[in-house]
């Protein structure tokens, strides 16, 4: 049976004083249409895991993800006719997806991809860094 507000003690406050503001915190941190999918729940943690699978998806869905985007990063080419900032605009936003999933690559290892993918006219300035040993 539901207690009135008056019943309350304060040890049955500070839960429900904490999810209304923990309510409060995501309602205000989205917008109007994921509201309208997150209206209905009661609790914080009911809203914090819908709003997780709507934007990161299920395990299977984060583990496909991560899957295609370390594909995506193996096969990985700079073009002849592509620009230096280009390329790492692409090649930056693949690691920031990956990273957001929770994939980290080390940075030994995104310079070595970097300069493994560099057109030949680049040869000599790889060729520098690699043996500067400071990868």
């Amino acid at each position: 049976m539901a207690k009135t507000y008056k019943e309350y003690t304060e040890a049955d406050k500070k839960p429900v004083e904490k999810n209304f503001r923990a309510k409060k915190i995501l309602e205000c941190g989205i917008g109007p249409e994921e509201y309208n999918r997150i209206s209905t729940y009661d609790t914080a943690k009911e809203i914090w895991e819908a709003l997780k699978i709507a934007h990161e998806g299920t395990t299977q869905v984060k583990q496909y993800k991560i899957v295609m985007l370390t594909i995506e990063y193996e096969l990985f080419k700079m073009s002849d006719d592509e620009s230096i900032q280009y390329m790492h605009t692409r090649f930056a936003s693949i690691i920031n997806k990956l990273h957001s999933l929770g994939e980290t690559i080390p940075r030994n290892k995104l310079v070595r991809k970097i300069l493994s993918i560099l057109p030949r006219y680049w040869e000599s300035k790889v060729n520098v860094i690699t043996e500067s040993k400071d990868i």
